[in-house]
C-alpha cells in the first residue's frame, strides 16, 4: 500500500483517550482458574493453517510506508478484515476460539496480557502455531492512559519482555489497555519499546459486558466490514459462542478473517 492510500487507515485527531473500551476486565481483576487437562477467494473454507511461526520478526511480511501511529482499520478495496482478541481469561476458551477459527480457515491476532501469559505461558505457543499474530496488550491490563512514564513503560516493557522469552519475538502490536486509542504519551512509550504503531480498531461489539451470542454476532454483522479490525476478547463463553457464527456471517459476505499483518500488507 502507498503512501498515497493512507486515507485508507484513520489517524486518531488528538491521541486523547477515548471512553467505552475497558476491555471487559478491571485491572486488578484475578487470573482465571488453572485449565483442565484438554488473497485466496473467499468462494469456499480455506484448510486449518500450517504450523507456522506467524509472529515472529523473521516471518512478517514488511509494513507498508504511511501507516499512522495509531491503527483503526486497514484498506477498504480488498475483501479481509482482521478480528483481534484482547488475551486473558479461562485458557479453556482461548483453545476453543482458536480450534474454530482454525477450523474455518481463519487467522486471528491475539494481543495477550502479560501477567495472563505468566500464568499460562504455553498458550503463547499455541496462538502462534495456529497460524495466528501474538502482540503486547501490557503487563496487568491497568489503566495505561492514566500512569505517569515509568509505570506505563513497566507496562508496556513487562508484557514484551514475556513475549520475547516465550517466543523469541516482542511481537508487532501493542494495543493499550482499557482505551481504544492511547494518550501521546503512551504512544511515544510504546514506540520507544519497539511498537512503531499501535493497534486500535473501528469495530467494537461490547463482548465484554456479556450481551449473549446472538448479540455480538449481530453488532459484528452490523459493523464491520472490508478493511475493519474488529475488538473481541478471550475470557466470555458468549463471545465463544458466536465466533462460529460470525465467520458464517463474513464467509457469506465474502470476507476473509486474517491476522492484522496480512490485513495491512
Amino acid at each position: 500500500m502507498s503512501i498515497s492510500r493512507r486515507n485508507l487507515l484513520q489517524v486518531t485527531a488528538s491521541g486523547a483517550l477515548l471512553a467505552g473500551c475497558a476491555d471487559g476486565r478491571p485491572s486488578g481483576a484475578a487470573p482465571a482458574p488453572a485449565p483442565s487437562a484438554s488473497e485466496a477467494t473467499p468462494t469456499s473454507k480455506a484448510p486449518s493453517p500450517s504450523r507456522t511461526t506467524t509472529g515472529t520478526s523473521a516471518a512478517l511480511p514488511p509494513l507498508p510506508p504511511g501507516l499512522p501511529d495509531q491503527i483503526e482499520h486497514g484498506p477498504r478495496d480488498r475483501p479481509r478484515l482482521a478480528l483481534t482478541f484482547h488475551g486473558q481469561g479461562e485458557p479453556a476458551q482461548a483453545e476453543a476460539l482458536l480450534a474454530e477459527a482454525e477450523k474455518a480457515g481463519a487467522r486471528v491476532t491475539v494481543l495477550a496480557v502479560g501477567s495472563w501469559l505468566d500464568t499460562y505461558p504455553r498458550l503463547a505457543r499455541r496462538i502462534l502455531d495456529g497460524g495466528h499474530e501474538l502482540g503486547n496488550h501490557t503487563q496487568t491490563h491497568g489503566d495505561i492512559g492514566a500512569m505517569d512514564a515509568a509505570a506505563a513503560t513497566a507496562e508496556i516493557e513487562g508484557c514484551a519482555e514475556r513475549l520475547r522469552k516465550l517466543t523469541g519475538s516482542r511481537g508487532r502490536w501493542f494495543r493499550p489497555s482499557q482505551a481504544r486509542m492511547a494518550t501521546p504519551l503512551v504512544v511515544r512509550l510504546a514506540q520507544r519499546a519497539g511498537y512503531p504503531h499501535l493497534l486500535s480498531y473501528d469495530v467494537d461489539p461490547l463482548d465484554y459486558t456479556d450481551p449473549g451470542a446472538g448479540q455480538v454476532r449481530a453488532a459484528v454483522a452490523a459493523q464491520a466490514r472490508a478493511g475493519s479490525v474488529v475488538s473481541l476478547h478471550f475470557g466470555h463463553s458468549g463471545t465463544v459462542a458466536a465466533l462460529p457464527g460470525i465467520l458464517d456471517d463474513l464467509h457469506r459476505r465474502g470476507l476473509r478473517a486474517v491476522t492484522t499483518s496480512e490485513l495491512l500488507t
